[in-house]
C-alpha cells in the first residue's frame, strides 16, 4: 500500500530523528524510514557485559549551544544533562600531568596550568569565557548557521563567526585567521607545546585537522564545542537520542525501522517518494511525499545509489564521486577495569573527585603528532608496533565518564570509554578495508601497553575486559559511518560552510526538484549537535514548505536567497 505524508525522511539517524522532530512540531505530517532497528545511527550505547555501557561511536555532548534544547523541549522528554568538573586534561613522559578543568570549576585548570607554565598562562580568565553568551553565539554562528550562497559576494569581515570573534576580542584576531591553520595560530598565542599538543590532537579528534590551511578557527571551535557544554547525557548519548525521538512521535511523526530505502523515487524531475527493499517487512512499499523527500544518507549514497545517475547531469555526478571522506576514522577500544589510570606525573591534580573526562596521551611534542598524522594520510596504514614506534606515534584520548555518571557502570568498577585512536579511513588504508581488523589484536595489545607506559596501573588484575571497534567495524556495525569515518566528508577548506559537501549543495537543496539533504556530510559535519537540521528547518521556511510556531527562533546570521539577490541589486 502506498502512504502519503508532507515529509517523507530516508533515514533516522541523529539528524533525520531531530528533523523529524522539528518537522512535527511545526505541525506537518512526517515518515522516516530507517533500516537498521533502531534510530539514532551514531547516538548509540551497547552493553556488552551488564551493567557496562559503552561508546562504540558518539561519546561526548558537543551540541550544548544547540536552539534545539528549548525549541524542542527536551528535558520534557527525558533529557537528563551531567555536569563535568573536569572536562579535559593531559599528561606527558616528562611527568606533566595538566588538568583543564571545564566552566564548571575554574580554577582547577587555573591551578594546574599554573603548575607547568607559572603565572604567565594563555587561558587567564578562559573560564568566564566559556560561560558567556559571547562564546555560545560564536559557536552557534559557526555551527548552527545555514552556509550562505556559495556565488554571495562576501568580505571576510562578514563571515558570521568572524563578527562574533571581533565582539569577543576586539581587533586582537589576526588578519589572515581565516587562512591559517590551527598549528599556526597557537604557535601565536601558546608558548608550552604539550598544550599546543594536546589543544591539537583535541581539535583533530573534534574535527579538522589541525594543520590544513583555512581551518583554523573551525578547528578550534570543534574543541571549544566541548568545552562549552562541559558534561554529556546522563545514560550515555543513546538517552539523548531518545528524548529526541519522544519528542518526535509525541508530536506525531511516524517512525518504520527495519525498512531500507531502495530508492528515491523521481518522477519528471521531482521527488515524490521513497521505495522500499527487499529486505524491508514490506518489500516494495512506496511512501510518497506531497511536500519534500528528506535524504539522511550521505551525500555519494543518496545520488549514486538512491536517486541514481539516470537522473542526474554527468559533471554533477562525477563531482558527487569526488566529495573527500578522508577524515577522521577511529580505532575505539572500551576497558572494564577496577581503577582509575594512575598518570605519572603531579597526581594531585588527577584526585577521583575531579578527574578528568578525558586525558591525552602522550602530549609530548608536535612530532608525535605529525607521525600520528603521516600514519593516516600519506603511509595510510597502522603504525608499525613495536613498542619503539608506538610511543612515537600514538597518542590516544582516554575517556572516563563514568567519574561522573555512575550509569555508565557497576558499583565497583570503572569503565574507560573509549579509548580513540586515529587510523586511516578503510577505503584508504593501503592493506584493503580490513587492514586494521587483520592486526586488531597486535594493535589493542599496543594501544594497552602504551596505556601502561602512562598509568602503571593499568595491567594485570585492573583490567577485567576489552572490547574493540575498528574502523571496518564501526563501518559494518552503522551504514552511516562511511569508510568507517565519523566525518562524513572531510572538514577541509574546500569542504566547508558554502563549500560543503559541494557549493551548489551547500544550502541543502539538490538539483532534484523537493530532494533536500540533511546528513553530516553536510554542513556544519559530524558530531551530534542537532545543528543540520536547525539550519535546513531555514531553507525549508524559506521554500513555504513548513510554518513553525512561535516557539522557533532562527539565526540571527541566516542569509535568504532574497537577500542575497537584494544585495545584488
Amino acid at each position: 500500500m502506498d502512504e502519503r505524508f508532507d515529509f517523507v525522511i530516508a533515514g533516522g539517524g541523529h539528524n533525520g530523528s531531530t528533523l523529524a522532530a522539528y518537522l512535527a512540531k511545526s505541525g506537518a505530517s512526517v515518515c522516516v524510514v530507517e533500516a537498521r532497528p533502531e534510530c539514532a545511527g551514531g547516538q548509540e550505547n551497547t552493553e556488552p557485559s551488564p551493567g557496562f555501557r559503552i561508546d562504540p561511536h558518539a561519546t561526548y555532548l558537543y551540541g550544548g549551544a544547540a536552539p534545539a534544547f528549548e525549541q524542542l523541549e527536551l528535558a520534557r522528554y527525558g533529557f537528563r544533562f551531567v555536569p563535568y568538573r573536569s572536562i579535559f586534561g593531559f599528561v606527558t613522559s616528562a611527568g606533566a600531568a595538566v588538568n583543564m578543568g571545564s566552566r564548571w570549576d575554574q580554577s582547577i585548570g587555573e591551578e594546574s596550568l599554573r603548575a607547568v607554565m607559572g603565572d604567565q598562562t594563555p587561558f587567564q580568565g578562559l573560564g568566564q569565557l566559556l560561560q558567556g553568551e559571547a562564546l555560545r553565539d560564536f559557536l552557534r554562528s559557526m555551527f548552527w548557521t545555514a552556509p550562505y550562497p556559495a556565488d554571495m559576494d562576501i568580505e571576510p569581515s562578514e563571515v558570521p563567526w568572524v563578527q562574533c570573534l571581533k565582539k569577543m576580542f576586539g581587533d586582537i584576531l589576526p588578519d589572515n585567521a581565516l587562512d591559517m591553520s590551527l598549528v599556526e595560530l597557537l604557535d601565536m598565542t601558546v608558548d608550552y607545546e604539550p598544550l599546543k599538543v594536546a589543544q591539537s590532537m583535541a581539535a583533530w579528534y573534534c574535527g579538522a585537522h589541525p594543520t590544513w590551511d583555512g581551518q583554523a578557527l573551525p578547528s578550534l571551535a570543534g574543541s571549544l564545542l566541548m568545552g562549552y557544554t562541559a558534561g554529556s547525557p546522563r545514560g550515555g548519548m543513546h538517552a539523548y537520542a531518545h528524548s529526541i525521538i519522544r519528542c518526535a512521535l509525541a508530536h506525531g511523526a511516524r517512525i518504520i525501522t527495519n525498512s531500507e530505502v531502495e530508492e528515491i523515487v523521481v518522477e519528471n524531475g521531482r521527488a515524490v517518494g521513497v521505495r522500499l527493499g527487499e529486505a524491508s517487512a514490506t518489500p516494495g512499499r512506496v511512501i510518497r511525499a506531497d511536500k519534500a523527500v528528506i535524504s539522511g544518507v550521505d551525500v555519494s549514497q543518496t545520488f549514486l545509489s538512491l536517486v541514481g545517475r539516470r537522473h542526474l547531469d554527468v559533471g554533477f555526478a562525477q563531482r558527487v564521486s569526488d566529495v573527500n571522506f578522508k577524515g577522521g576514522s577511529l580505532y575505539v577500544a572500551s576497558v572494564a577495569c577496577r581503577e582509575l589510570p594512575r598518570y605519572h606525573g603531579n597526581p594531585e591534580f588527577f584526585r577521583d573527585e575531579v578527574y578528568p573526562s578525558c586525558v591525552v596521551w602522550p602530549a609530548d611534542s608536535y612530532e608525535n603528532l605529525y607521525a600520528q598524522t603521516e600514519d593516516v594520510y600519506s603511509r595510510k596504514k597502522v603504525p608499525e608496533l613495536s613498542p619503539e614506534i608506538c610511543r612515537e606515534h600514538l597518542s590516544m584520548m582516554v575517556c572516563t565518564h563514568d567519574v561522573y555518571d555512575e550509569t555508565r557502570c557497576p558499583d565497583g568498577y570503572r569503565l574507560l570509554s573509549p579509548i580513540y585512536v586515529q587510523l586511516p579511513p578503510t577505503h584508504y588504508d593501503v592493506d584493503g578495508p580490513e587492514g586494521a581488523n587483520k592486526v586488531k589484536a597486535e594493535l589493542t595489545k599496543a594501544v594497552l601497553d602504551l596505556l601502561a607506559d602512562g598509568a602503571p596501573n593499568m595491567t594485570g588484575d585492573n583490567i577485567v575486559d576489552v572490547w574493540v571497534n575498528t574502523p571496518y567495524d564501526s563501518e559494518f556495525r552503522n551504514a552511516g559511518m562511511v569508510a568507517g569515518n565519523w566525518y562524513g566528508a572531510r572538514q577541509s577548506e574546500d569542504q566547508w560552510f558554502s563549500n560543503r559537501p559541494l557549493p551548489e549543495l551547500a544550502r541543502y537543496r539538490t538539483p532534484i526538484d523537493g530532494l533536500y539533504l540533511c546528513n553530516h556530510t553536510s554542513h556544519p559535519g559530524g558530531l551530534c549537535l542537532m545543528a543540520v537540521p536547525y539550519n535546513l528547518m531555514h531553507i525549508l521556511i524559506e521554500d513555504d514548505l513548513v510554518s513553525p510556531g512561535p516557539w522557533w527562533y532562527p539565526s540571527p546570521w541566516h542569509v535568504t536567497d532574497a537577500d542575497r539577490r537584494l544585495a545584488e541589486v
